[in-house]
């Protein structure tokens, strides 16, 4: 018989042996993954925020330690705001495209007819493509002698003569959003078409029955239930777009003049072709932070949604 005084002693396994320490043990086969996030994400992260606050520039072998002048030096230039404003008009414009095509796809993906397998595997195509192949293939498509797109609108009589759509505006912010959006409105549509998928039938059965049109049926069942799957969609899509590059790099480079400079090409020429790391990294810090701001809104919002 156990004394009142003795502890108790450590539950035994199956075959009478000490369990292991859960936490340790979870830490041991962690620790791989730990070690990349560290590597990868952590020390570069850490870095940039060491190089923002020095005057690190690889045209003078100097780089004394300045705090935060490089951020005011961006957050009271034109050229961060005017950069700003067209990652603003940029992620509004591809965010919108996507989302109401997306829906839009994913609704017809979601009715019953032959070849629907088909046709959600070759969703997936446009998805499949390198960003940078896809910038090219638009490029060609747009080209101003010999593009297909001049071809398909000559021929339709929709212009009269070939247009240079990447030196004007704003043809070349429209084709840029039309370019990026087509290959991210697949991962919508899929995301969109799984929300679907966890509507009840019986829902629109039963409001059928009462007589509510298709319309009526998808303001007042469909999109109310598809607000937890539609917020997703604008979180992932809206991070994606405020960090665009390769698209802008292939097809504008930042023109015509800076009419599709976003902040993204702006980092990358404030750091890459002028030196200017310093700079370079005070600017993706602030496009880190607007983007983890935006995100936490959109948290809030879908907490609210699942709340409602």
């Amino acid at each position: 018989m156990r004394s009142r005084t003795e502890p108790p002693r450590r539950p035994r396994g199956a075959l009478g042996r000490r369990e292991p320490n859960q936490g340790g043990l979870a830490l041991l086969f962690s620790g791989p993954a730990l070690l990349v996030i560290a590597v990868t994400i952590l020390f570069p992260l850490g870095y940039a925020v060491f190089v923002s606050l020095h005057r690190y520039n690889l045209k003078f072998p100097v780089k004394p330690f300045i705090g935060l002048d490089n951020y005011v030096n961006q957050l009271t230039g034109f050229a961060f705001w005017r950069s700003l404003g067209t990652t603003a008009v940029f992620s509004v414009g591809a965010v919108l495209m996507i989302v109401v095509l997306g829906m839009a796809i994913a609704t017809l993906l979601d009715q019953k007819f032959y070849g629907r397998g088909l046709l959600r595997a070759l969703l997936l195509v446009p998805w499949a493509v390198p960003p940078v192949v896809n910038g090219l293939l638009w490029k060609w498509l747009l080209d101003p002698g010999y593009g297909v797109v001049n071809g398909l609108l000559s021929q339709l009589g929709l212009i009269s003569d070939y247009q240079s759509w990447m030196t004007s505006m704003p043809s070349a912010m429209i084709w840029v959003i039309i370019a990026y959006a087509w290959t991210h409105v697949p991962l919508a549509a899929l995301l969109l078409l799984a929300g679907l998928q966890t509507i009840p039938g019986e829902l629109n059965e039963a409001a059928t029955v009462d007589g509510a049109t298709p319309l009526q049926r998808w303001a007042r069942i469909t999109f109310p239930l598809m607000m937890p799957t539609i917020m997703v969609v604008l979180i992932f899509e809206t991070i994606f777009a405020l960090k665009v590059f390769d698209v802008i790099y292939v097809l504008t480079g930042g023109g015509p003049g800076r009419a599709t400079t976003v902040l993204g090409w702006q980092i990358y020429t404030r750091t890459f072709l002028q030196l200017d790391f310093g700079n370079g990294s005070a600017l993706a810090i602030l496009l880190g932070f607007l983007t983890l701001g935006i995100a936490f809104l959109y948290f809030r919002m879908l907490n609210r949604t699942h709340d409602g």
